[in-house]
């Protein structure tokens, strides 16, 4: 099995992604405000993007503060089919 090795940063990241309930979203701004590094949103897009806990870490959850859908490793069709089937 390997080892996988985060950042304490990341790991504040994937803990607050984690506890967003299905069907619900944050922004990356209000992600990098939760761990108490506001102008860190950017960063926690990187965070995200590297996300080596798929299924356990729902980082399509995460949209711009705008609205809109954002980056998603995947592709954004896939980020916005997995938001639709969570409503």
């Amino acid at each position: 099995m390997e080892t996988v090795v985060v950042t304490k940063f990341q790991q504040k990241v994937y803990d607050v992604v984690k506890m967003i309930p299905k069907g619900k979203t944050m922004s990356y701004k209000e992600v990098a405000i939760a761990i108490g590094n506001p102008n860190s949103y950017r960063a926690v897009g990187n965070a995200l993007n590297k996300n080596p806990f798929v299924g356990i870490v729902p980082c399509h959850r995460v949209i711009r503060s705008n609205g809109d859908v954002g980056g998603f490793a995947l592709g954004t069709n896939k980020k916005v089919k997995l938001l639709k089937d969570e409503l």
